[in-house]
């Protein structure tokens, strides 16, 4: 498989293969990239950032790490189901260890809009 490493600005193009147990990463131009492409082949991860309205407010926010590709929707949904407190800052953990994977959802910026 071919994929394109995200783990710089270099973008280096891999080629991943497995053979057996073992995979076989061609293209990286550091070890990040090594990680990056075993791990596409074996359990993909993204970061999360998103925003919300928030009382007056447009609150962006990220995941503390990056969290399992396939649960990507279903935290955007668990997100849009949260009451927030009654203050909130930034930094504040909005969500904590989301679906037990140990990553937190954090206020990351607050937007206030004009009345």
């Amino acid at each position: 498989m071919e994929f394109t490493c995200i783990m710089c600005p270099v973008g280096c193009t891999l080629n991943v293969t497995k053979q057996g147990e073992n995979i076989i990463v061609k293209g990286n131009g550091c070890p990040r990239g090594e990680i990056y492409g075993k791990n596409e082949i074996t359990l993909p991860k993204r970061m999360i950032t998103t925003i919300k309205k928030y009382k007056g407010a447009t609150i962006s926010l990220k995941t503390s790490e990056a969290i399992d590709k396939t649960l990507i929707n279903n935290v955007l949904k668990e997100i849009d189901k949260v009451e927030e407190p009654k203050k909130i800052n930034i930094g504040d953990i909005l969500i904590k260890n989301i679906f037990n994977t140990n990553v937190d959802i954090i206020v990351t910026n607050i937007n206030y809009e004009n009345n």
